[in-house]
């Protein structure tokens, strides 16, 4: 089974970006869909945003035009660019893989945004 381990995570401050990298231990085209998710402090988890195999990319409202979804397919990897970061997009950030066989979750990246 393909593996994802998230990292890119820190500390920021409002206003600041990050990159959170998805690393996937075999091709990420073993996923029909690749998605971020997030979940903050006392909040349920919260899907951000997705990429599917044929490249189409979807975002939750609250961070279109800041956050991008992309994929480095000789690396295995999908991206979350994180922009003009505010405080309420703390969470632990998770990446989720899905195809017929399932879904494959990875362990996490802390994002904290000081205001």
């Amino acid at each position: 089974q393909v593996r994802l381990v998230e990292s890119g995570g820190g500390l920021v401050q409002a206003g600041g970006s990050l990159r959170l990298s998805c690393a996937a231990s075999g091709s990420i085209f073993s996923f029909t869909i690749m998605r971020w998710y997030r979940q903050g402090p006392g909040k349920q988890r919260e899907w951000v945003a997705s990429i599917s195999s044929g490249g189409s990319t979807n975002y939750v409202d609250s961070v279109k035009g800041r956050f991008t979804i992309s994929r480095d397919s000789t690396e295995n990897t999908v991206y979350l660019q994180m922009n003009s970061l505010k405080p309420e997009d703390t969470a632990v950030y998770h990446c989720n893989g899905a195809s017929s066989r399932g879904a494959v979750w990875g362990q996490g990246t802390q994002v904290t945004v000081s205001s």
